[in-house]
């Protein structure tokens, strides 16, 4: 195989694995979604079996009464499970699995605080986040693999892609995100939580309250995948009118809820 071969490969990969995020964004996909789902339903059975699940009635009602409204407004039905860990954390699967740690319940004042997490997470979903990154990382190393090939042509073509398999594996679906899938999450998470009727006001104050919490440990941004805390109240700043004019959307529509902590 020689190299003007590689490339008509790698580019005939690229054409038919285009694919574009809720916001408009050109994407790199490649991975099948149902493999992608079974990993997530893999990674979540790990957890559930590895980390305590909060037993509070309270704590429970709450999550999934914010978490109905949000995944509501998304097709498919989606498991919640409270995980008791006093992390400030939440996280979302393929699959349609969401899990929330109990520290971050304890930190958000009200159920617009908590739906704009849960919202933010289910926005990495809808916009195939996790996907794209396996993508990416196994389009890596096939590049290397077809080139290895050249200098050992008896390594067969489908061999190196179940050894890319082994590596989405290694990879797993929960590393952590980029950048700018944080904030395209945001994006998405601000609109999706406006739609079901909570206030996306609030996804600001949540926002101030991690800074506080922080409490200054927060590295600076160029040294972290994730958007400092003041670009990403900036940038939710941004969203605002149009998410206030969802809400007032879903509130004519009947859309209010009412989850009590």
């Amino acid at each position: 195989m020689n190299i003007r071969t590689i490339a008509v490969v790698m580019l005939m990969l690229a054409l038919s694995s285009c694919a574009t995020s809720p916001t408009g964004r050109s994407q790199l996909i490649f991975m099948p979604d149902d493999e992608v789902d079974a990993m997530g339903l893999q990674a979540f059975n790990n957890l559930k079996s590895e980390k305590p699940v909060s037993g509070n009635p309270q704590v429970n009602q709450f999550v999934q009464c914010v978490a109905d409204a949000i995944t509501a407004e998304v097709a498919g039905d989606w498991e919640v499970i409270v995980f008791d860990d006093d992390t400030l954390n939440a996280f979302a699967l393929p699959g349609n699995k969401i899990g929330v740690h109990t520290g971050l319940v304890n930190l958000v004042d009200n159920q617009d605080q908590l739906a704009s997490v849960i919202g933010h997470e289910v926005g990495h979903v809808l916009a195939k986040h996790s996907n794209e990154r396996m993508s990416q990382k196994l389009g890596a190393q096939m590049g290397v693999s077809l080139i290895a090939a050249v200098a050992a042509p008896q390594t067969a073509l489908g061999q190196t892609a179940v050894s890319l398999l082994g590596v989405g594996a290694q990879y797993g679906v929960i590393m952590p995100f980029s950048r700018l899938h944080e904030s395209e999450a945001d994006n998405i998470g601000a609109e999706l939580m406006a739609k079901a009727g909570f206030d996306p006001t609030e996804s600001i104050r949540l926002w101030q309250k991690m800074a506080q919490a922080s409490q200054g440990a927060h590295p600076p941004e160029f040294l972290s995948t994730h958007p400092s805390h003041a670009t990403r109240i900036e940038d939710l700043q941004a969203l605002m009118p149009k998410a206030l004019g969802l809400m007032q959307q879903a509130h004519a529509a009947g859309k209010k809820p009412r989850c009590i902590k």
